[in-house]
Order: structure tokens, then sequence, then C-alpha cells
């Protein structure tokens, strides 16, 4: 089946915001509070092992590390666009949008634990590689395994920020779907540089949904995400 890997993984979302919901029903506020931080203590790290991993090498002589001018080129000028076209706004009213016609109006953590949950399972090289081998090779392995990860991940920030985290799954069926539609397009420029880049700054931007998290929000994700595109662009560079 043509994007089948994507239908699954809409489907362990939808399951994990069913089940966090029901379990955040039986938390105090004061207990919801301590799950977000704890949540956003674990994105924090997933963000920095994605980031670390992309920066460091292990060698014969130590440790060797790079691609600081990378992240400082992409975030900074990536920001600049994504303020320029006010990326974090769209998301925003496109939460209040689906708050409103959800019926979950009353709910004041809707827009909050839809846009940091979206980051979360959005963001990262496997949400594209695993698309694109579902539509070429009918492989949808790595999709799965991202599911699972989803499944739980959405549980808790349900549990803990509300329902809009279920509604995480539209971004996903979304940008998954539209890079299986366009597989055949997308698929020369991945390359092992590309998706290290991808994967590096994705990571990064991870880093700060866990920051929000935590200290509440202080960043603007969202107006980040041209980033990305350009720490793809940026490995066809002749430098």
């Amino acid at each position: 089946m043509f994007g089948l890997g994507t239908v699954i993984n809409i489907a362990a979302i939808l399951l994990g915001g069913v089940l966090g919901a029901l379990f955040g029903k039986l938390l105090k506020e004061r207990h919801q509070d301590s799950l977000t931080k704890t949540c956003g203590i674990c994105v924090l790290f997933v963000g920095i092992g994605g980031a670390l991993e992309g920066m460091v090498t292990l060698t014969d002589t130590g440790i060797v590390s790079g691609g600081s001018l990378l992240i400082i080129s992409c975030l900074a000028l990536g920001a600049l666009i994504g303020e320029l076209l006010d990326i974090e706004g769209a998301f925003e009213r496109f939460g209040e949008w689906l708050k409103q016609k959800s019926g979950n109006s009353k709910d004041r953590n809707f827009v909050e634990g839809f846009v940091n949950c979206s980051f979360t399972v959005c963001i990262g090289a496997m949400a594209v590689v695993g698309a694109i081998q579902d539509a070429l090779e009918g492989d949808c392995s790595i999709l799965v395994t991202k599911s699972i990860l989803d499944l739980i991940i959405v549980m808790v920030m349900t549990s803990s920020l509300g329902k809009g985290c279920v509604f995480s799954a539209i971004p996903v069926g979304i940008l998954q779907g539209g890079f299986t539609a366009l597989a055949f397009v997308i698929k020369p420029l991945l390359t092992e540089t590309a998706l290290g880049n991808l994967s590096m700054i994705g990571s990064i931007l991870i880093f700060c949904v866990g920051v929000n998290l935590v200290w509440g929000k202080r960043i603007r994700v969202a107006n980040l995400l041209p980033a990305i595109v350009i720490a793809v662009a940026a490995a066809f560079l002749p430098f």
C-alpha cells in the first residue's frame, strides 16, 4: 500500500493521544506541570544527542568536532527568513483555528501542545528518509519505528499538555505524505552530507522545543524551520 508508513504513523499518534488524554485526567495540575518539565528534559537530551552525533567524530587520534560554522550560518539565516515570514504566527493561527473547530476553546494549553508536539514528531531525518523509502521500496520499517517512538512521545505530552498534541497527526500526514508523493524528485537531493546536515540542524530545533517545555516559550522554533532547508542546500556548495 502506497504511503502505508505514514498511515501507521498517524494511527500511532492518535492512539498515543487517546491514551495520554485518559491518563492526563487522573493527574492533578502540579503533576501535569512536573510531567511537562520532565518531558521537556527528555526532548532536550534527544536534541543534544542528535546534534552531537553530527558535530563530534571519534578518530584514532581523539575526538574531532566540527559543523559550528554551518550551525551558526543556517540558524542565523533561517531565523531571519522565518521572522520575515512569521511562520510561528501561522502555526499558532492554525492551532487556534483547530482549537475552535474541535470544540476545545476552553483548553488554554491546546495551541502550545499542538505546536510543541508537532515539532517534536515532525522534525528529523527519520520522517524524510522513512517516507521516501516507503514510496520507492515499499519498505515502511523506518516509519514503523518512528511510529512507536511518536506514540510514546505523544502519549506523555498529551497527558501533560492536553488534546492539542493529538492534532500533531495533521502536520505529520502533510509532511510525510508530501515526501512520499515527491519521493522520486527528492531522493537525488538527499546525499549523505545533506541528511547529516538535516539531522544535526533538526536536532538543534528539537533541543529548542525542549527549552520551551522546561522554561516556558522562549524560542520561536517555527521561525527557525528555514534553517533545515538551508542546511540541506549547504551540502551542495562547492566549499
